[in-house]
């Protein structure tokens, strides 16, 4: 499995957006009218997909693949350019990410996974610490290594390259990377 993000096409991943498009605009409010039409980067396959293809999501495919985007969305917006919540005021933007990190933490919560739980918190904190080191390809290779650990299990290797993002290593990038090919791996 390819671990790399933003780089293959998928129906799934426009379907996952168009959930998420739905959830928020039941939900009403300020949420509901930041909610823009689906666009051309809503047919590339992200973490959500990645996460979801894994044994660890068997059975709740679609659950984890609503609350990965939800999760993720919070985060572009907080750092890139969001696909489904869109603000032209830099501070609803970070509201609007916190309250997608919540709603789709919440969901996890709800469905008892709390190795996802964990996972995802240290993916959103080193993914934040890669991009405030002015390292985008490093946030990428985070959330390439956190979902496959959501969808596969957690490493050692994984571990050990999360240390190396903490300590501000050179040699994280490469170690993320291997994460997430080594785990997306059969085993």
């Amino acid at each position: 499995m390819n671990a790399s993000l933003g780089s293959a096409r998928s129906p799934a991943a426009g379907a996952s957006l168009e959930r998420l498009r739905e959830l928020l605009t039941e939900e009403g409010g300020l949420m509901a009218s930041l909610v823009a039409p689906a666009g051309d980067r809503d047919a590339v396959s992200g973490p959500a997909q990645l996460a979801a293809t894994g044994p660890r999501a068997a059975g709740g495919r679609a659950d984890y693949e609503l609350l990965i985007e939800a999760i993720y969305e919070g985060y572009l917006l907080h750092y890139a350019e969001p696909r489904v919540a869109l603000t032209s005021d830099r501070d609803l933007g970070l509201l609007a990410g916190d309250r997608l990190y919540a709603l789709g933490l919440a969901r996890l919560v709800a469905l008892g996974d709390l190795a996802a739980v964990a996972e995802l918190a240290d993916t959103i904190t080193l993914s934040a610490l890669a991009q405030g080191a002015g390292a985008p390809e490093l946030a990428e290779a985070v959330w390439a290594a956190g979902a496959s650990a959501i969808g596969w299990g957690s490493s050692e290797t994984h571990r050990h390259a999360k240390e190396l993002v903490l300590a501000g290593s050179p040699k994280a990038i490469e170690a993320m990377r291997t994460s997430a090919a080594g785990l997306a791996a059969p085993r």
